[in-house]
């Protein structure tokens, strides 16, 4: 399981990279990117996108 982000629906509002207790997502060139040997898959991120772009699969 990883943390997938609709790149459509994100807003780049910040609130995942907040909330995220493991530093895993982070933005470059204006695209959020979620680092898999760093996410935990807690889901954090997921509850508090805005825009639900945002999932676990």
């Amino acid at each position: 399981m990883a943390v997938k982000i609709d790149l459509e629906k994100c807003v780049l509002c910040g609130s995942c990279i907040e909330e995220c207790p493991s530093d895993a997502i982070s933005v470059k060139d204006e695209i959020a990117i979620v680092d898999e040997d760093l996410c935990v898959e807690c889901g954090l991120c997921v509850e508090v996108c805005p825009s639900e772009a945002l999932s676990l699969d």
